[in-house]
C-alpha cells in the first residue's frame, strides 16, 4: 500500500514538472535572447550569426542579439554558454574549432561538449579556401609547395588560432605535401585576414564566405579549396584533392548550442525558429551568396553529427600527434 503511494506520488511529481516544462516553453521567450559568437566581429562566423539573428528575432518574437565573446580559439565564448543558466535565453553559434577540435587537442578544457550542451541545429556549412597574398610568387598549389620545400620553416601562414580548423587544414597540408611552414595563430578571422591582405603573413586557410570578397577584389590570390567538390562561387579554383592532396579536406559547419538541461520544449522552439529562419528565401540566398550553404537539422541529428566530428578530429589528432600545450 505504502509504495504503491509513494509511486503515485513521484508520478504525480513527474508530471507536473512535464506540464510545467510545456507551459515555460509556450511563454518562451519573455525577454530578449543572446547568440554568441565566440570570435571578433567581422570573421565569418560572426557574419552568419548576424545574417540569421534578425530573422530569427521576427519569429521568435524577441530580440536576438549577437554576443561576441572571443579567446582561446573559441572556447571562452563557447564556455560561458555551457556554463549559462539551462533556460534557453543563452545559445552559441558554435564552429568546429571549440566544441569539436579543442577536446582532442588541448590536455585540458572547461567543458564536455557532448555532456555540457544541447544541440538546437546545424545551420550552416562551408568549405576551406587556402590563400596566398598576390605578391608571394606562386600561382598554384605545385608552385606553393615547391616554394615551402625550397624555403622549409620560413614561409608565415596564418590561421584563425590555434586549434581550429584552418589550423588543421594547415596541417593536414604539411603532412600530406611533407613540408614545414611557419605558423601564425590570431584571435579569429578578422585580425587574420587583415595581417594577410597588409602583407604581414603571406597565405592562410578559412572559410570561404570570408574570403571570397577578398579574392573577387584580387587582394588575395585562392590556390585550393578543401571540399571533395569545386565551389560554385569560384570554378576556377580546383579543390586540393584534384591537385594532388586528397587528405587536405576540412569543411567547416556552423550550428546552434545551448546549456545542457535545457527543458526539450524550449530546445524544439528553438529548432523551429532556426530551420524556418534558414527556409527563409532571403536569409538563404545572402547565405548562399558569401558562400555558405544553409542547412537547418534537428536537435538530434545535430548532436550525432557533432559526435562523429568529435570522434573524427579525435582520431586524425591521434594520427598526426597534433597537440596543445
Amino acid at each position: 500500500m505504502l509504495k504503491s503511494i509513494q509511486g503515485a506520488v513521484w508520478m504525480m511529481i513527474a508530471l507536473s514538472c512535464g506540464v510545467g516544462s510545456v507551459a515555460h516553453a509556450q511563454n518562451f521567450p519573455t525577454r530578449p535572447l543572446r547568440l554568441v559568437v565566440a570570435f571578433p566581429a567581422g570573421g565569418p562566423i560572426d557574419i552568419v550569426g548576424r545574417m540569421i539573428a534578425p530573422k530569427m528575432s521576427e519569429l521568435i518574437g524577441q530580440q536576438v542579439l549577437v554576443d561576441n565573446r572571443a579567446g582561446a580559439n573559441g572556447i571562452i565564448g563557447s564556455d560561458s554558454v555551457a556554463k549559462s543558466a539551462p533556460d534557453g535565453y543563452t545559445m552559441v553559434l558554435a564552429s568546429p574549432g571549440a566544441v569539436a577540435i579543442s577536446p582532442a587537442i588541448y590536455p585540458k578544457m572547461p567543458f564536455e561538449t557532448l555532456r555540457d550542451f544541447s544541440a538546437i541545429a546545424l545551420v550552416s556549412t562551408t568549405p576551406e579556401v587556402l590563400v596566398v597574398h598576390p605578391s608571394l610568387p606562386v600561382k598554384t598549389l605545385k608552385e606553393l609547395v615547391a616554394l615551402a620545400t625550397a624555403h622549409p620553416g620560413q614561409l608565415n601562414m596564418a590561421s584563425t588560432g590555434t586549434g581550429g580548423l584552418p589550423h588543421l587544414a594547415l596541417e593536414l597540408l604539411m603532412t600530406g605535401a611533407k613540408i614545414k611552414t611557419l605558423h601564425i595563430p590570431y584571435k579569429g578571422a578578422a585580425p587574420a585576414v587583415s595581417d594577410l591582405i597588409a602583407g604581414h603573413s603571406q597565405g592562410m586557410f578559412a572559410d570561404l564566405p570570408v574570403l571570397l570578397p577578398h579574392i573577387q577584389a584580387k587582394k588575395l590570390r585562392a590556390l585550393g579549396v578543401t571540399a571533395p567538390e569545386r565551389s560554385p562561387l569560384l570554378p576556377d579554383v580546383g579543390t586540393l584533392r584534384e591537385q594532388g592532396l586528397p587528405m587536405v579536406e576540412a569543411i567547416n559547419w556552423y550550428g546552434i548550442l545551448t546549456a545542457a538541461k535545457t527543458p526539450a520544449p524550449i530546445v524544439a522552439k528553438l529548432n523551429e525558429v532556426v530551420v524556418k529562419t534558414l527556409a527563409d528565401k532571403a536569409v538563404a540566398e545572402k547565405l548562399i551568396a558569401r558562400g555558405a550553404q544553409p542547412v537547418g537539422s534537428k536537435p538530434e541529428e545535430f548532436a550525432a553529427y557533432l559526435k562523429a566530428d568529435l570522434e573524427r578530429w579525435a582520431k586524425l589528432a591521434k594520427t598526426t600527434n597534433i597537440k596543445v600545450d
